[in-house]
């Protein structure tokens, strides 16, 4: 990068997760000199593969959404839309250990009807609610539809309160809306703030009768988001630095940002922090933020991945949900993970706060006999391999009050910005809220920066 200001201005991008791929990706297309700088020696944050002996494996089971029209548009940027494809129509299968064998399946789905009606026969059928649990989950749902997203009084609260004050029962709690919630916000009810619960089940449930279609990669998510990601930017003309870690960040009397890393000192006009909020907390300039000690207050909350190599097929489906067991979401990554014999399934176990640190014994005395109970094929299976991956800080807790904490994309600094599913996206930590997040920087600085946006960030933005 050179010292002097040219037209289309320079920005580097600290953080090569989705956030800081998409900010690169928006101000390249613009025609800004951008450098990516990323500390691992890949892309894709914490949405990535890695190899175990033949095995490709994901680090943990990450889907997305029809509504994720954010994450949709960075799929078709870096041309991956194919191997992430949707669900034609939500279909989620929901194994209730608690029933007899042969009376433990039911099903969310929707029907092409208009909304709410779209989901009415799947509601009045599940057959792991009474009656009366169904009315009153179809009375609360219309009261979740009533609620204003954009009312900040929606964040102090509590979401387990509010279904209970909304006639939930503790079994529709646990077989219906912490089902959804725990997958989508990392916590249970009692643990979330009802504006983002809210946010998840309006927008994903009760906005557009496909809304909650799901996808999900059908490639190891190294293809998409390190492989696919990178030669996006490489054609974008953005300047990738893995292995190179920032070591601080600071303004010239120029007003220009000098940014360090080991060995060279790069200057830009605008610099996006894409990075988890405790790291952008000990980057950030003095000034920047009003109360940067918000961002420390920001909590964090795990996600434990168990995977099972067995020697044949023991699940015919590509996911399963379950309840009365430990198991929460299993999901069947044999053809993503090159696997030529037998079935890998991988078991996502959200909000995990408990077993994160478990050893891996003991952890494996657990689930496989709760395996062999919700599949009678693998009772007589061999199990060749048996393994976990744990995400610490996996993604920011949605605890009531978060909303006050998430800061925006822009800051005190003029040129300095920040990025990540942390901010105030709206959203909870997923992907969508990432992306989005990405955009959102970029669009900042390209504001000021006073170059155009590109037509297509805008089409998103105005889709999402």
């Amino acid at each position: 990068m050179t010292d002097g200001i040219t037209t289309g201005g320079d920005a580097v991008v600290v953080g090569g997760g989705l956030a800081g791929i998409t900010a690169a990706l928006a101000l390249a297309d613009a025609g800004v000199r951008v450098t990516l700088l990323e500390g691992r020696p890949r892309l894709g944050g914490l949405a990535f593969s890695f190899q175990r002996g033949d095995l490709t494996v994901d680090n943990g089971q990450h889907v997305y959404l029809r509504c994720c029209t954010a994450y949709r548009w960075f799929l078709d940027r870096i041309e991956g839309t194919a191997l992430a494809p949707l669900q034609d129509r939500l279909d989620v299968p929901v194994l209730d250990l608690a029933k007899p064998e042969g009376r433990r399946l039911g099903r969310i789905q929707r029907d092409p009807l208009p909304v709410p009606l779209h989901l009415g026969r799947s509601l009045a059928t599940y057959p792991h609610l009474s009656l009366t649990e169904r009315a009153a989950v179809g009375r609360a749902a219309l009261a979740l539809m009533g609620l204003d997203l954009a009312d900040p009084a929606l964040d102090a609260q509590n979401f387990g309160s509010w279904l209970a004050a909304h006639g939930q029962s503790a079994r529709a709690v646990q077989a219906l809306w912490n089902l959804v919630g725990i997958a989508t916000l990392n916590a249970v009810a009692d643990d979330s703030s009802l504006g983002l619960a809210a946010m998840v089940f309006k927008t994903g449930l009760l906005s557009d009768p496909g809304a909650a279609d799901i996808g999900w990669a059908h490639v190891p998510l190294g293809e998409l988001h390190d492989r696919l990601a990178r030669k996006a930017l490489d054609s974008a003309g953005v300047r990738t630095e893995v292995r190179t870690r920032v070591t601080s960040i600071s303004t010239e009397s120029n007003g220009r940002w000098n940014v360090q890393v080991p060995g060279e000192a790069l200057r830009a006009d605008a610099v996006v922090l894409a990075v988890p909020q405790s790291e952008a907390h000990d980057l950030l300039p003095d000034g920047a933020l009003d109360d940067p000690g918000r961002l420390l207050r920001i909590g964090t909350a795990p996600i434990l991945n168990v995977h099972v190599v067995y020697d044949r097929p023991v699940l015919s489906t590509p996911f399963f949900a379950a309840l009365g067991t430990p198991v929460q979401w299993v999901f069947d990554r044999t053809d993503s993970s090159g696997l030529r014999d037998g079935q890998y399934l991988a078991l996502s176990q959200s909000a995990a706060h408990h077993e994160i640190d478990a050893p891996v014994a003991q952890l494996r005395e657990k689930y496989l006999p709760e395996l062999a109970r919700l599949l009678p094929l693998a009772r007589k299976a061999e199990v060749r391999d048996f393994f976990v991956t744990r995400e610490r800080t996996a993604t920011f807790a949605p605890t009531p009050g978060v909303g006050r904490l998430r800061p925006g994309t822009r800051t005190k600094a003029p040129g300095l910005y920040l990025a990540g599913a942390w901010t105030a996206t709206g959203w909870p930590a997923t992907m969508e809220s990432a992306v989005r997040s990405g955009v959102s920087a970029a669009d900042a600085a390209l504001s000021a920066l006073g170059r155009p946006r590109p037509r297509h960030l805008f089409e998103v933005e105005e889709a999402a």
